[in-house]
């Protein structure tokens, strides 16, 4: 079972239902660590008191706020603990709203958001509701030192919990001047023809992160002490005759289906064998 990130109760109207939070989504992705060139040993990076000029503990380290230079007001745990409001252990919703009516450009972080126990026939009750309304719940929670705005929805096998940015988190998008474009019907037709004959099922499983796939065939290469392969960039020319582009991209679309090419990233003729280093660390370079 996933780890719990938050519990409390999530109340609707008199009803108080006992939930927990876990993580729905993280990012997966190949992390590289910062290495002494000379000798190919991990680079830390401890806590270092300059004044004190010796590595402190974390048992010795508070919060300050600097409210002038250098000048620091201390809090600890406890009196941080003190002020958290009361959506640190109830989260009350505020009101519904249609999710459609939502911009996703609100949208943080993902949580599945589980009955806890006792919970399960109010649970159910708010979620049904849901489903039948069309409404997803919008409520304040606070978890990790931060009151967040939130929406419920209902999901595939229980109820999901995002997170959301307030208002004056959101940048203000420049300004274009595609007001001043005008578009020929004939464009628009082909366009629209072109967006029919990509549509599909949404299906998440089919995408991959070609780039960490690159990352993995480039550390494989690397261990069998081979070259690695440059990924041809594509040269993409400005469109001159947009109507030109359509049509051709149609036919592209419309011709029957190529076998797919060779993967971007593969290990190179062999160069030898990968050289280990007598003393200190292994390293292949």
């Amino acid at each position: 079972m996933a780890s719990t990130v938050w519990k409390g109760h999530l109340t609707f109207g008199l009803i108080s239902i006992p939930v927990r939070l876990t993580t729905a989504a993280r990012t997966e992705r190949i992390s590289f660590n910062q290495l002494h060139k000379e000798c190919h040993t991990r680079v830390k990076q401890p806590l270092f008191c300059p004044t004190h000029n010796r590595i402190i503990e974390r048992s010795e380290v508070v919060k300050g706020y600097e409210y002038e230079k250098d000048q620091y007001v201390l809090f600890d745990e406890k009196e941080i603990e003190k002020i958290e409001p009361s959506s640190a252990r109830v989260m009350e919703i505020l009101e519904f709203v249609k999710m459609d009516e939502v911009d996703p450009v609100y949208f943080d972080a993902s949580y599945y958001l589980a009955p806890d126990e006792g919970g399960a026939k109010a649970y159910q009750l708010l979620m049904s509701a849901m489903q039948e309304s069309g409404y997803a719940a919008i409520a304040k929670l606070t978890m990790h030192q931060r009151e967040h705005i939130v929406v419920v929805r209902p999901g595939n096998k229980g109820m999901m919990l995002h997170t959301m940015f307030y208002s004056n988190e959101i940048r203000a998008a420049e300004s274009s001047s595609t007001d001043k474009v005008e578009l020929k019907d004939q464009e628009k037709k082909l366009a629209q023809q072109l967006i029919q004959n990509l549509a599909v099922p949404f299906e998440p499983q089919k995408y991959k992160d070609t780039y960490q796939d690159n990352v993995r065939a480039m550390i494989a290469a690397k261990l069998k002490g081979q070259e690695v392969t440059e990924v041809q960039q594509p040269h993409m020319a400005p469109v001159i005759d947009l109507m030109e582009a359509l049509k051709k991209s149609l036919a592209e679309r419309q011709a029957p289906a190529k076998k797919p090419p060779a993967r971007a990233v593969e290990p190179a003729a062999a160069a030898g064998p990968v050289a280990v280093p007598k003393k200190g660390k292994k390293a292949v370079g």
